[in-house]
């Protein structure tokens, strides 16, 4: 049994630790809880066998309440396969108090979810040494150097490569001259230089070899079997190495009889180490896209104090609140808000959009943009971890250490891959011992015989049966490569990630840049998507007469009269159609007051009392409520409706006075996102709360078939129709702006936020679209196939290339020496593949281009 003490959140009276004691102690595996509302604490014991501490969590959640955990990235030095992250993982998560751990061996870190009262960071970093491994942690040497400690700890490991690769090759070839001496010298080779016989010579360069470029692999594999049980590349690589260089030794001593292998175990240490020498470069070209996301961010500030002096200061020292200066040329150094000055800013580096944008008083701007011409006046809104920058390289490390489905099917693979090797090249190697002449002969009825120059050398008779068999289980055991099994997903996504961030689309991970690709209906919200969001008054209409059917009768009330109190009923309201009456009201300088009472109706409008009057503002569910007819004004509201416009009904008293009508521009890239959905056969929908002819009006005008709009939906109905609507369609993505909108974006296959829209709908959201334009969901669906298309070219590659390898060792067909080379090669090769993808623009359809030229 374990006992963890977690923090609970949201809890205020004895009931609701209850309610959290109840949902703690329903779970099977939990023998106790104790919950104290006052101290927001709970104890629970539980078996780790019967119930993890991540179902503790949610069952915490579920019940209404909060967990409290914290999360920590952390770069790991030292790892050196997929099976390297599947031991940091395994160990982290077999520690009290932590509920996952991803382990990314592409990008070199773990992001570890743990809870703060149990688990501490210095526990975890010791956690990833007892598992033979080594955190990087932050150093005064590394900031001066102007670098961050995974950067400089990347650095440290390609310069040690490449001093051991540069150690290898002085040793290893003259060994490998003195074997090509041998085959190609047709006896004329000496056996002795200076009286030395060159058997010894090759003990003597290929013994500095081993010691020193295989002492890495030998530590790091009594590690694996000794400490953490399991087995990973480098036992591979140590006991091909070694098979080869303990059989020479023996052979040299006269134990037993055969040839030497010395050049073959000294280049496989050589070939491997070119080969980690490669794979970290390659890592950190990877990572380029990272790091140029971290550089968009200005190093100083100019701050303006209040006495109008400006100082240099670092960027880091600026609080919200403070007045920067910024200059033609320069960075702007955190989000804000102009106040002052006009200039055109280059966005391209935060949300891809190529051309500069005016900016002036009132106007948002984003840190690490670079203004362009005028000097700006900006008043900081968020700064450090809150700014846009900062929020962006979070996304993306998030998504980087969420892998798709597809790796996790990867990782398994990999976790039994090292033990099937060894039990293959053992089987192999006693078959070849027992059974030479057999199996020799099995092999020259193969077809492939005929494309192996000389096929097995035991059909020649050039070596004995015992040597031959060391040979191929030394070369079955070299050949196999998890590496590249391992780096197939994550070098892709991290790729692909990074790719979107630069063109203003952000993916909470790898497995929803998987789940886009199965995308087969988008559903649009209608304001702030579609549409520009930004309403203005375009009518208001008072009855010209004092008629019946439904009209004020006691007082006449003129278009001011009806916009001012309008205006006043809605003045408490954020609703972007409440505004723009206010600011209608506003800019005739009406006389708007406050209500005295407010009330609001989701989906329909508000209830208000103004100067004693009571006022009812909205659509026509809502003065169906209330009883109130609309009479003559009825027609009006349709032509204003159908004309796309959202008329707000204003009655008084009981008694309809007006319509105030708010109109919506759609955005020009609207109508062209919704063609291209369509030409990818993707189904297109729109979801609205509007009414139903503006909302007909809108799906018109970009093209929305007028059985694929929902209208007049209220936010809690709108989880519902997306649900209704994916099991008609298929898997849906939902794009939305709003906070009525993030249930919907929840339910969603895939939940897609307009940058620009609330933080809860971002919060929501899976993918985040840091631009306000429809046409990036077209992007987002291009990133998605092409970074799995990648995706599958790397497993395809890794998948065949141990498919054929692993089966030619056994048969005898490759020397260990040229099995080390491809081993060595395999992971490069995953890495290369993945970086082609660094250039790749979605701004294009290219399949669907492709199949239009065909």
């Amino acid at each position: 049994m374990l006992t963890e003490r977690l923090s609970v959140r949201g809890m205020t009276c004895a009931n609701c630790a209850s309610t959290v004691t109840s949902a703690l102690e329903s779970l099977d595996g939990v023998a106790s809880a104790d919950v104290n509302a006052a101290t927001e604490e709970a104890r629970v014991e539980y078996d780790p066998e019967g119930v993890s501490l991540s179902a503790i969590y949610e069952a915490i959640e579920d019940a209404g309440y909060e967990g409290v955990t914290d999360r920590l990235r952390i770069d790991v030095a030292d790892m050196h396969c997929a099976n390297c992250a599947e031991t940091i993982a395994s160990n982290l998560e077999g520690m009290a108090g932590v509920l996952r751990a991803e382990v990314n061996y592409a990008t070199d870190d773990a992001t570890v979810t743990y809870n703060p009262a149990t688990v501490t960071q210095a526990d975890l970093f010791d956690g990833i040494e007892a598992a033979g491994y080594s955190p990087v942690r932050e150093s005064g040497d590394d900031e001066e150097r102007g670098e961050s400690a995974s950067d400089a700890a990347r650095n440290q490991e390609i310069t040690k490569q490449l001093r051991l690769v540069a150690f290898g090759a002085a040793f290893s070839i003259p060994l490998l001259l003195m074997m090509a001496g041998e085959l190609f010298a047709s006896g004329s080779f000496p056996e002795s230089i200076l009286g030395v016989p060159m058997g010894w010579i090759a003990f003597g360069l290929a013994t500095p070899v081993q010691v020193v470029l295989g002492r890495e692999f030998y530590r790091n594999s009594y590690t694996a079997l000794f400490r953490n049980r399991t087995a990973n590349m480098d036992v591979l690589i140590a006991l091909g190495s070694t098979t080869a260089y303990g059989y020479s030794v023996a052979v040299l001593l006269g134990a037993i009889p055969g040839g030497l292998y010395f050049d073959s175990a000294a280049l496989i240490l050589l070939f491997i180490t070119l080969g980690n020498y490669l794979e970290a470069r390659s890592k950190g070209q990877a990572g380029d896209a990272m790091r140029e996301l971290l550089e968009m961010e200005a190093e100083t500030a100019t701050l303006i104090a209040p006495d109008g002096t400006e100082r240099e200061v670092d960027r880091t020292e600026v609080q919200v609140g403070d007045i920067l200066k910024v200059r033609p040329g320069e960075r702007v150094p955190t989000d804000g808000e102009v106040i002052g000055g006009e200039s055109a800013v280059d966005e391209s580096m935060v949300t891809g959009e190529s051309v500069p944008v005016e900016r002036g008083p009132g106007d948002e701007v984003l840190g690490g943009t670079i203004n362009e011409n005028g000097v700006l006046r900006v008043r900081a809104t968020r700064v450090g971890e809150d700014s846009t920058v900062q929020r962006i390289v979070e996304l993306v490390r998030e998504a980087q250490s969420r892998q798709p489905d597809v790796q996790r099917l990867a990782d398994r693979i990999s976790a039994h891959f090292v033990p099937a090797v060894i039990i293959n090249a053992l089987i192999w190697g006693g078959l070849w011992f027992l059974f030479p002449q057999q199996l020799a002969g099995f092999v020259e009825m193969l077809p492939i015989w005929g494309l192996i120059a000389g096929g097995p050398a035991i059909v020649g008779g050039t070596v004995g049966t015992f040597e031959f068999a060391i040979v191929v289980f030394a070369s079955a055991v070299l050949i196999a490569c998890p590496c590249a099994l391992g780096l197939a997903t994550p070098a892709a996504t991290m790729v692909g990630t990074a790719i979107g961030a630069r063109n203003g689309v952000l993916f909470a991970g790898g497995d929803v840049l998987e789940r886009v690709r199965d995308v087969q209906t988008v559903i649009f919200d209608k304001t702030g998507t579609l549409t520009e969001g930004s309403m203005a008054v375009s009518d208001v209409i008072v009855p010209e007469t004092r008629a019946d059917g439904g009209l004020l009768t006691e007082q006449s009330i003129d278009q001011d009269e009806l916009l001012r109190l309008a205006a006043s009923a809605e003045s408490g309201s954020e609703h972007p159609i409440a505004q723009a009456i206010v600011s209608a009201a506003a800019d005739r300088d009406l006389d708007v007051g406050e209500p005295e009472t407010f009330e609001n109706e989701p989906g329909r409008g508000i209830t208000a009392t103004v100067d004693g009057r009571e006022l009812h503002l909205g659509n026509r569910k809502l003065l169906q409520e209330a009883g109130i007819e609309l009479g003559a004004l009825g027609d009006q509201l349709t032509e204003l409706e159908a004309a796309g416009k959202t008329g707000i009904v204003v009655a008084v008293d009981g008694q309809v006075a007006g319509i105030v009508a708010t109109a919506d521009t759609v955005k020009e890239s609207a109508k062209a996102a919704v063609e291209q959905l369509q030409d990818r056969g993707i189904d297109v929908w729109m979801l609205t709360g509007d009414n139903e002819r503006t909302a007909r009006s809108v799906a018109e005008a970009v093209g929305i078939p007028p059985a694929n709009i929902r209208a007049e939906v209220l936010p809690a109905e709108k989880a519902s129709v997306v649900r209704e609507i994916q099991d008609a369609s298929g898997d849906a993505m939902m794009v939305g702006d709003g906070v009525n909108d993030a249930p919907a974006l929840t339910e969603a296959a895939v939940g897609a936020a307009i940058g620009s829209g609330t933080d809860v709908a971002i919060e929501a959201g899976d993918v985040t679209l840091v631009r306000d334009d429809p046409l990036d969901v077209l992007k987002a669906i291009r990133l998605s196939v092409a970074t799995l298309r990648k995706i599958r070219q790397n497993l395809f590659w890794a998948l065949g290339y141990n498919t054929v390898m692993i089966p030619l060792a056994s048969l005898g067909l490759l020397q260990p020496v040229a099995a080390a080379a491809a081993m060595a090669s395999s992971s490069v090769s995953v890495l290369t593949n993945s970086l082609t993808f660094r250039n790749y623009t979605p701004d294009h359809d290219y399949e669907l281009l492709g199949r239009l030229r065909r």
